[in-house]
């Protein structure tokens, strides 16, 4: 008789998960997979090695709990099982060409809010679980899992050298998200593959964050300033560029991506610098609000528009970085110093002395100094 009623059981598990699966594929998900929900302890020790080596810099998110983030049953006691879907992004998020003066770059899982496709799937398959008479929770983009993980576990994809996970035909151009659940469904297979000889994405990283395969050095990672609080690193911001939210650099190196890549033409990715200077807060959170954005102030977006209009120019970018050196926040009038300085038409080092005689904020009178001695050194 038990024996039985484990057969039936093991049969009813099976066919959840294929309803799971088919639901999945046919709501558009690029790849779909379930894994157990023991610890994740090469995870953990791989954060207590970047910790302690300091590469995490200030960065927060799975770093600030790893006990917690590596352990789901720390948060969900009754999870068995993670069903875990990749929904890919391209081509929709498209390509935001070649650089153009005054314009700034969005990453590309940044152009609109693309988890709302993927939170559709995992709410449909909660749904499905629920019905079926077990528990379950759909989280995505949550501190309390390590995602990644979750997915190589699941059979989702590889872990790739650029520390993304790498799916076939998808490559690194998808967003994760899992539903946690007490059903005992059968696990998939973790995929027997990994990137070979190829290490591409390595010299791709503008700023050497890929200190070796699979290691990120976030203290020089793009990606993360452009979302990280405070002041951004003097010596990375010409290296910004004109991106103003996240980085696609390693991902637009990844072979396994390139055919979809190439198929995502669609000109998206690009705003006009000085419309974001121009602003208010309550337009800027309402335009980019799905994005992370530090304690929900705009003062970082304008932030990164100053950095990324020092760097591409533009009718009037002078005098709109210009107009910054007098603005209340000293956060502000520091990257606008750098900006007047990179610009450097004729007249930035007379406006870098005026707004210097007056400036009491230790850091922006520093920024002006340096400021000036580029501005300068470009006249000679």
């Amino acid at each position: 008789m038990l024996g039985l009623l484990r057969t039936l059981r093991a049969m009813e598990s099976l066919e959840l998960s294929e309803r799971v699966r088919r639901s999945a594929v046919d709501a558009g998900a690029a790849g779909v997979g379930v894994c157990d929900a023991a610890a994740f302890t090469a995870a953990a020790d791989a954060i207590e090695q970047r910790v302690a080596a300091g590469m995490n810099a200030d960065m927060r998110f799975t770093f600030a709990d790893p006990p917690r983030a590596t352990d789901i049953r720390m948060s969900f006691p009754w999870a068995q099982r993670l069903v875990v879907v990749a929904w890919s992004y391209l081509p929709a998020a498209g390509s935001p060409g070649s650089p153009e003066p005054g314009t700034g770059r969005i990453a590309r899982f940044a152009t609109e809010n693309h988890y709302a496709g993927l939170w559709r799937v995992l709410d449909e398959i909660a749904e499905l679980v629920d019905a079926a008479g077990h528990q379950a929770v759909p989280i995505a983009d949550d501190n309390r899992l390590v995602d990644r993980a979750a997915a190589v576990r699941a059979g989702v994809g590889w872990w790739g050298k650029n520390t993304m996970v790498l799916a076939p035909g998808t490559g690194p151009w998808f967003l994760l998200g899992s539903v946690f659940t007490d059903a005992e469904l059968p696990v998939s297979e973790p995929m027997a593959r990994d990137c070979g000889t190829c290490v591409a994405c390595l010299p791709a990283c503008p700023t050497g964050a890929l200190v070796s395969p699979g290691v990120l050095d976030a203290r020089r990672c793009l990606a993360h300033w452009l979302q990280a609080p405070g002041v951004i690193p003097y010596e990375l911001r010409r290296a910004v560029g004109d991106r103003i939210y996240g980085c696609d650099d390693c991902l637009d190196a990844c072979p396994p991506g390139g055919r979809l890549l190439a198929g995502s033409t669609a000109a998206r990715g690009r705003t006009d610098l000085l419309e974001l200077l121009g602003s208010d807060d309550a337009t800027l959170l309402d335009r980019y609000g799905h994005w992370y954005i530090p304690r929900r102030q705009a003062r970082y977006l304008r932030r990164n528009a100053l950095i990324a209009i020092g760097n591409t120019g533009g009718p009037q970018a002078a005098a709109v970085a210009a107009g910054f050196l007098s603005h209340p926040d000293w956060l502000l009038r520091a990257h606008a110093a750098w900006a007047v300085g990179e610009l450097g038409d004729e007249l930035a080092v007379a406006v870098l002395d005026a707004a210097g005689a007056g400036e009491t904020h230790p850091e922006v009178r520093d920024e002006i100094g340096l400021a000036r001695e580029v501005a300068a050194a470009g006249l000679r």
